[in-house]
């Protein structure tokens, strides 16, 4: 096995058991989350939505349609 090659595997070996140890403490932290944080958490992320300036096509489309047609390669309804 050629060195870059070892030097690749460790290095994907490492970023893996990072992201083990990261997704067992994401859960311990939301274990120990009161309502009462969790609550206040979920109000700052939709107080953050209110700050947001929608243009005035976007108070009657979300461009979900749009979007599809663009997935599908279709031509508009």
């Amino acid at each position: 096995m050629n060195p870059v090659t070892e030097a690749h595997q460790e290095w994907l070996r490492q970023w893996n058991d990072a992201g083990i140890a990261l997704a067992a403490h994401r859960r311990e932290e939301l274990m120990r989350l009161s309502d009462g944080d969790a609550l206040a958490a979920s109000e700052a992320l939709l107080a953050l939505a209110a700050t947001v300036r929608l243009s005035p096509r976007r108070l009657t489309s979300s461009g979900l349609v749009e979007q599809q047609t663009l997935f599908h390669r279709r031509p508009a309804p």
